[in-house]
């Protein structure tokens, strides 16, 4: 399995439900007033942290995250249904950037954690909101807020379950290749490894359930290694 430590997503926050315009309809009250409920509120994307998960592969397959939208308001002022939120799971370490700008907006580092990253638009009033002594049968309403859209780029700064550490031409690279299938650079002379190669391996727990390892083959030890001298 190759190990991705980044990836490109884009993530949507439900709009807001449009408010409802209703008057009252009974047997005796045949030009009843407004009864327009509200419209619900969007989803929220929330990033959740779990350490069950160790690599960021799976967004490569799917990257768009979108929250549902808020009902429409009813009458009988009746609110309409809030959107589902869109709960996205990361692994322990993902830095979480806005794509366009480069700002930071999560830096998700413990287990469990969870954080709101865009609320969903506010659902629009209904008719009756807006009755007054001058304005006894409203016939309108507010449509619902728009949530919000981002592209962002996912980064997991991994420090791994397993350090290869050793002389430079050791056969780190070619290790690590074998047990990962990564693409480390491998040749027959020392310092090809100029920067850390990150792989993970796939295996069984005693249990029978999967187990993943994070291996990572550091540069030679020798000083100037990283930099090929």
């Amino acid at each position: 399995m190759k190990f991705v430590d980044n990836a490109v997503i884009t993530i949507a926050s439900g709009n807001g439900g449009r408010g409802a315009v209703s008057f009252r309809r009974e047997k005796f009250i045949p030009k009843g007033g407004p009864d327009g409920g509200d419209g619900g509120k969007g989803g929220d994307v929330i990033f959740k942290v779990s350490h069950n998960i160790t690599s960021l592969l799976d967004f490569r397959y799917k990257p768009r995250y979108i929250a549902e939208n808020g009902g429409s308001g009813q009458g009988n002022n009746k609110k309409g249904r809030d959107g589902k939120d869109m709960l996205i799971t990361v692994p322990v370490g993902t830095e979480v950037i806005d794509f366009d700008s480069g700002e930071v907006m999560a830096d998700l580092t413990k287990d469990g954690e969870e954080i709101v990253l865009l609320r969903g638009g506010i659902g629009g009033k209904g008719n009756t909101f807006f009755k007054s002594s001058t304005q006894r049968r409203p016939r309108f309403a507010q449509p619902g807020m728009p949530g919000t859209v981002r592209k962002v780029r996912l980064v997991l700064k991994s420090l791994g379950d397993i350090g290869l550490v050793g002389f430079p031409n050791a056969g780190k690279s070619t290790l690590i290749s074998k047990l990962t299938c990564s693409h480390a650079k491998i040749a027959p002379y020392p310092f090809t490894t100029k920067t850390p190669n990150l792989g993970v391996y796939l295996g069984d727990n005693p249990d029978g359930s999967a187990k993943t390892l994070t291996i990572v083959d550091i540069p030679g030890i020798i000083e100037g290694a990283s930099e090929g001298a």
